[in-house]
């Protein structure tokens, strides 16, 4: 049977392509996307979410708007990376279908509990603020989650949005703090796996070669916000972030990790959002999450093209 997922997003390019992955891919039944504020406000968000279906030819997804801000704090956004809509790059017609009336919180606490206990994945691609809100208004949901596979945090590559934060969990660090002390099964992939998941010029040819509408609308996404991280990295490419969630429930063997205890700053200015990683378990805190460290970037690379070419 497909394993029932819950996308939690804020599109974002990166996660316009994680969320296409999940729709070209047969093991997956995607219950739901829940937006939340992020990358850019939600309006945009649930707007992009919905923008995606239809590109996939979806248009029967359900998509509900969340949070529009953090727990207790002033959002963050990243229009310098993605833009001001969040899917710069190619023009873009507002969506047709609908936005769903229920709260994105909501439909994820009838959803846990309405199926049974332990068969339904979150896949969270932004900050956890749709997520720890849910945790905080029915805590019954907290042991029915099968798993959470989240992209966020860092250790190894620092920061992406200050010296020593990743910009998920920058941006609502209450929440991804409640999140990793919750208690469910944790898969976190970090920047010390996201950037080795780079969109070289080889790979986005290989999107564009697939003659098809999602394969140039990827390959449009990946070239608008590769340009920030190619000036900012000096690298080849810019990191596919968000993809890595989805290729972590279909191919898991193309990661690897170690399970251990992670923890997110809260308290300090200086480093407000770190995940501290207690990598080398040099402390005598429990494990709490799978926390990734390396992919095989070319298995990656393959999985995703293969699925994009599906839709």
């Amino acid at each position: 049977m497909a394993r029932k997922i819950i996308i939690d997003t804020d599109p974002g390019q990166d996660d316009a392509v994680a969320i296409l992955l999940a729709l070209g891919s047969p093991e997956l039944d995607v219950l739901g996307l829940t937006a939340v504020a992020g990358n850019v406000p939600l309006p945009l968000t649930q707007r992009n979410a919905r923008i995606v279906c239809e590109l996939a030819g979806r248009p029967n997804i359900p998509v509900y708007a969340g949070c529009d801000a953090p727990l207790s704090r002033k959002l963050v956004t990243a229009e310098h990376v993605h833009g001001k809509t969040g899917l710069d790059g190619p023009q873009l017609s507002d969506p047709t279908m609908p936005l769903q009336d229920a709260h994105a919180v909501d439909f994820i606490i009838d959803t846990l509990r309405t199926h049974a206990s332990g068969t339904v994945t979150l896949c969270v691609l932004g900050p956890l603020t749709n997520i720890a809100t849910a945790f905080r208004r029915a805590p019954d949901i907290i042991p029915r989650v099968q798993e959470i596979v989240l992209m966020g945090g860092a250790y190894f590559e620092v920061g992406n949005i200050t010296p020593t934060a990743e910009f998920n969990i920058y941006v609502d660090p209450e929440a991804a703090a409640e999140v990793f002390a919750a208690g469910v099964p944790l898969v976190v992939m970090p920047l010390d796996v996201t950037h080795k998941a780079l969109t070289t010029q080889a790979r986005v040819d290989a999107f564009r070669a697939m003659g098809t509408r999602v394969g140039d609308m990827v390959a449009a996404w990946t070239s608008f916000f590769e340009r920030f991280d190619k000036e900012k990295y000096g690298s080849a490419g810019a990191p596919l972030h968000d993809p890595c969630v989805i290729a972590y429930l279909l191919r898991p063997a193309l990661f690897t990790g170690r399970h251990i205890n992670v923890m997110v700053e809260t308290g300090s200015d200086l480093t407000l959002g770190m995940t501290v990683a207690d990598w080398w378990r040099v402390t005598k805190r429990p494990a709490n999450a799978m926390f990734m460290g390396d992919i095989d970037a070319e298995g990656f690379f393959a999985l995703l093209t293969d699925r994009l070419a599906r839709l």
